[in-house]
């Protein structure tokens, strides 16, 4: 009894501290975090820590699998929370912060990439399902503020890290790689490893950076790597110095500081320092940890390492690799003991009450309260009632709730120089410009004046050449509009240039708001929106469209000649490309095609004038 007594005692203390406790760098320069536990995140995660890493749950090989047909599939919560990880940082945004980890690694890539476990992989297959791993984790976490791109490619003595071509030994023995596995062609679909004067040149890593540029323009983009401050310190120098001259857009250098038990205060720093110095990159601790059972040596450690992460100003942020001793990768890590703090978390607490205010970070890489959110501002003034285009969107400014826009879709598949700094899909048209290649779930803000309260009709012009595609609009974050349908073309025709005109009553208050055009579902083009005074009012612009020579045109521009279509599957991710003369081809081909091996409905869009068909399949 006595003893159930004390257990409740210590869970209602347990549970007082997790309410009522800040994380160590609350207010502080740049984040500490830790990883989740044993696929789980505690309820006490949010007491020490404001960033959160998923253990293994965001590795390639614990989300990506095929089905019998080869076609992708994605888990985001399969194993170790890599959704909820994300989900539980979004829970305080600013506050709280999210790393993806990783996207590119040579020892936790899916089993149908292994060589022998699936003969039949090749070059181009990887480097498919490398794109439409890419792709997933855009449309699933588009806004992803730290991501860990590449993990372990340094070459030593005889292999990669991680084993990217060939099963890797690892670091002092310890290795998840599969030795069953065979190695993959991960390398070679990325661009290959060519060698120059005995030097590796890592073009995969390169290429992997600038894919995942394409994907995340904001995102803050780390290579990471072990034994950075130990054994391969020059490897990794050179490995940073070579990929940053060959154009990969890597922001920063993450030392996962495994190899640093034991390590002197002196050499901790003269090392980090060397990197930094060399790489002229600013540094992340990713994956802190000191395996050692003697309390008092693993505190001696964090004390002597510690103050040295948090003081220097061109270290962005901390990481620590597990807190709960028996729930870590390596033995006599964590932080905590059967509920009692170990003698390094004890220190860790009284540092961070002290010592709060010495933090430093200069590097403009954020993670804590060095950069103040900026507002939006308006591109042009839209005063209502009036004409909006809908290329004059918002301007972003820095932080959440300040984007202006969100394009799921970084590549460019516009051809309109105006705005070309932003990443939204422009279309030079004989309108002018519009906004096209619209897809499910982005969006478009428009600071707006509304110069008297009252009902207003909205008329927007739109053009799809499919069915389904719809939008609908909100006023300071609240629905003002029912979700409203895009018209599509008569079936076997392309509407992208022969613009419809939808319509909604609305009502709206005088003042300054923000009016949001969101995508509901794919596909269409937006050339405009016009707010007229009153309830059913009559459309004071009918659509005419005159070319600039001032005679009418009814516009085509999928003419007869050799142009490439994306194919893209239920679901809006581009799944392959075709090249054919003409619309009808293109759906000749992809009906013809052996790679599709399921039935159903699949789009092909036109890559130059973002047109689009579906096909149907049949199998």
């Amino acid at each position: 009894m006595k003893k159930t007594l004390l257990s409740t005692v210590a869970l209602l203390a347990a549970f007082t501290a997790s309410a009522t406790a800040a994380p160590f760098a609350e207010g502080g320069a740049k984040f500490v975090g830790n990883i989740t536990t044993s696929g789980q995140i505690r309820d006490d995660m949010g007491t020490y820590w404001n960033q959160i890493t998923a253990e293994n749950g965001c590795k390639w090989g614990s989300i990506h699998s095929v089905d019998n047909s080869g076609n992708s599939k994605f888990a985001w919560d399969n194993y170790d929370k890599c959704e909820s990880a994300y989900n539980w940082a979004k829970e305080q945004p600013g506050k709280r912060h999210f790393k993806f980890h990783a996207l590119v690694w040579g020892s936790q890539y899916p089993n149908f990439l292994c060589k022998k476990k699936n003969p039949s992989i090749t070059v181009e297959q990887t480097k498919r399902y490398i794109t439409e791993w890419f792709d997933a984790v855009a449309q699933k976490f588009p806004d992803l503020e730290y991501i860990d791109v590449v993990n372990e490619a340094i070459w030593a003595g005889d292999n990669y890290h991680s084993g990217y071509g060939k099963p890797a030994a690892g670091a002092e023995g310890r290795s998840t790689d599969d030795t069953e596995c065979g190695g993959s062609y991960i390398i070679e679909a990325l661009g290959g490893d060519q060698i120059v004067n005995g030097k590796h040149q890592y073009n995969f890593i390169t290429n992997a950076f600038k894919m995942a540029r394409e994907r995340w323009p904001k995102a803050v983009l780390i290579y990471n790597d072990y034994n950075t401050l130990s054994w391969q310190k020059d490897e990794g120098i050179e490995l940073i110095q070579t990929i940053v001259k060959n154009g990969a857009p890597v922001d920063a250098y993450g030392q996962q500081a495994h190899d640093c038990k034991g390590m002197s205060k002196e050499t901790f720093e003269s090392r980090m320092t060397e990197v930094h110095q060399k790489t002229g990159l600013p540094l992340f601790i990713t994956e802190y940890d000191i395996s050692e059972a003697d309390d008092t040596k693993q505190k001696n450690d964090y004390a002597n390492q510690i103050p040295f992460m948090w003081e220097t100003e061109w270290v962005a942020g901390i990481t620590i690799w597990g807190y709960i001793n028996g729930a870590t990768w390596a033995s006599n890590t964590g932080l905590i003991d059967n509920g009692r703090d170990r003698a390094a978390m004890t220190w860790l607490k009284e540092y961070f009450a002290k010592n709060l205010d010495k933090g430093k970070n200069t590097t403009g890489l954020g993670g804590g309260v060095l950069i103040d959110p900026v507002p939006q501002t308006a591109f042009k003034t839209h005063t209502i009632p009036g004409k909006i285009e809908a290329e004059d969107f918002d301007v972003p400014g820095v932080g959440t709730g300040n984007e202006g826009y969100n394009e799921s879709d970084t590549e460019n598949h516009g051809d309109s120089e105006y705005r070309s700094g932003e990443g939204v899909d422009l279309y030079a048209k004989a309108t002018g410009v519009v906004v096209g290649y619209n897809a499910k779930g982005e969006w478009l803000d428009y600071t707006i004046n509304v110069t008297e309260s009252g009902d207003y009709t909205l008329f927007a012009a739109v053009a799809s050449a499919s069915e389904g595609s719809s939008l609908l609009f909100q006023l300071d974050g609240v629905d003002l509009t029912d979700t409203i349908l895009v018209p599509a073309a008569t079936e076997g025709e392309e509407n992208y240039d022969d613009y419809n005109k939808v319509s909604a009553n609305v009502s709206l208050t005088a003042g300054t708001h923000i009016l949001k055009m969101k995508v509901i579902n794919t596909w269409f083009d937006i050339d405009y929106f016009t707010l007229v005074k009153g309830t059913d009012a009559t459309d004071p612009e009918p659509i005419t469209y005159e070319s600039t020579t001032g005679i009418a045109q009814n516009l085509n521009f999928d003419v007869q000649k050799l142009q490439d279509y994306h194919v893209l599957n239920s679901l809006g991710m581009r799944i392959g490309t075709i090249s054919a003369y003409g619309f009808s081809a293109a759906i000749d081909m992809l009906q013809g095609s052996s790679q599709l091996k399921q039935s159903g409905v699949y789009y092909l869009k036109n890559r130059a004038t973002g047109a689009t068909q579906s096909v149907r399949i049949v199998r």
